[in-house]
């Protein structure tokens, strides 16, 4: 189940779902599936906007290039047409060509139409580079990890240095894979945000939580000196079973820059930040039985609530990110630490902040 971590000044006031995590919104699932080899730390996260047939029954959904250093598929289709029509899989930069392929195999074999009697598919991959910490060069990610992934997905998933999120590094110490949910009533409805987010991004010395500059006192006790480049990602997607329209999940989609900044970021010139929203709601059929649809939308006076929401909620991600992940030896041998256990080594030392360090603990819920 997701960590609740504590938010300096939270722009949400809304309550968190049951998991806190991307599928407390009804019909999504997630799965990792993590490879964890010698100089090898990579995998697959895999996730299911709904359960039945994405292809037949697509759903809404947007994207935004916040910066574009990146090698993400499927962008372009999902802008033009406001649709997703398969699973959304992360992975590692040299995986997405593996990826690509297992997806549309698994689509075909779903739909024998595809690409014969109706037309091709749009598989969604989406990637950071990972090859820091792991022999990316190797392109250890098969078909079969893929396909994995997918079959595995449920409502229960881990978090941190697992699937996708293995080998990713979030200011400068352990990322990976965060999630968190967000519940809104409106009116008399109630409706879910849930976020995920893959973390590879930051500088050390920039990291702030809970509206400490803990990342400065990390740097200083482990003299560790900066990086001259920013050249980190972050991959966020956004979930809601809210009936919003794809112009309406581009708006949720640039509201998540508000909650990967919050912890310090300012998105480096060498960063890839991709993001894509999407909804349960409106089902739109690739074989319509009426050419003229009604669609519900959400009042746009009323969206404020979720953008709130996304914010918070993606903040909470990449903080969650950094608590659930282990420390790891990379590629090279050298322990790369996570958070939980860079403050642990640093409790008790009459040379730190131990006020700071103690506030940072309590608000992430770690010992």
């Amino acid at each position: 189940m997701g960590l609740t971590v504590n938010l300096k000044n939270d722009v949400s006031t809304r309550k968190r779902g049951t998991r806190n995590l991307m599928t407390d919104v009804p019909g999504v699932k997630v799965a990792n599936v993590t490879i964890d080899e010698n100089d090898v730390h990579t995998g697959v996260t895999a996730i299911l906007p709904q359960s039945g047939n994405l292809f037949l029954e697509k759903v809404p959904a947007a994207s935004n290039v916040i910066n574009g250093f990146g090698k993400s598929v499927g962008l372009i289709q999902i802008n033009e047409l406001g649709t997703i029509e398969t699973p959304i899989l992360l992975t590692n930069t040299f995986g997405v060509g593996t990826a690509l392929n297992a997806l549309t195999k698994y689509m075909m074999k779903q739909n024998s139409d595809i690409g014969d009697t109706t037309s091709t598919v749009n598989p969604i991959v989406m990637e950071c580079n990972d090859g820091d910490v792991s022999n990316i060069r190797k392109m250890a990610v098969t078909e079969d990890n893929v396909l994995q992934a997918i079959k595995r997905a449920g409502a229960q998933f881990e978090e941190g240095a697992v699937g996708s999120g293995r080998g990713m590094m979030c200011y400068d110490l352990k990322g990976g894979i965060g999630s968190s949910s967000r519940v809104i009533e409106v009116d008399d409805a109630t409706y879910t945000v849930g976020t995920l987010v893959m973390s590879n991004f930051g500088f050390l010395g920039d990291l702030v939580i809970d509206g400490e500059p803990i990342g400065e006192e990390i740097a200083k006790f482990f003299k560790a000196s900066q990086k001259k480049e920013e050249h980190g990602s972050i991959i966020t997607v956004i979930a809601t079973d809210a009936p919003l329209n794809s112009r309406q999940l581009k708006r949720l989609a640039n509201r998540a820059t508000v909650g990967i900044t919050r912890t310090g970021s300012f998105i480096g010139h060498g960063s890839g930040e991709i993001v894509i929203a999407f909804s349960t709601a409106n089902r739109v059929n690739h074989y319509p039985k009426q050419q003229i649809t009604t669609v519900q939308s959400f009042n746009d006076e009323k969206i404020d609530a979720f953008f709130r929401a996304v914010a918070a909620s993606v903040d909470e991600s990449v903080r969650s990110s950094l608590v659930h992940a282990e420390s790891v030896v990379d590629r090279k041998g050298k322990l790369r630490l996570s958070l939980p256990d860079a403050l642990k080594k640093m409790t008790g030392d009459s040379q730190v902040n131990q006020a700071m360090v103690t506030k940072v603990k309590l608000a992430l819920g770690v010992e």
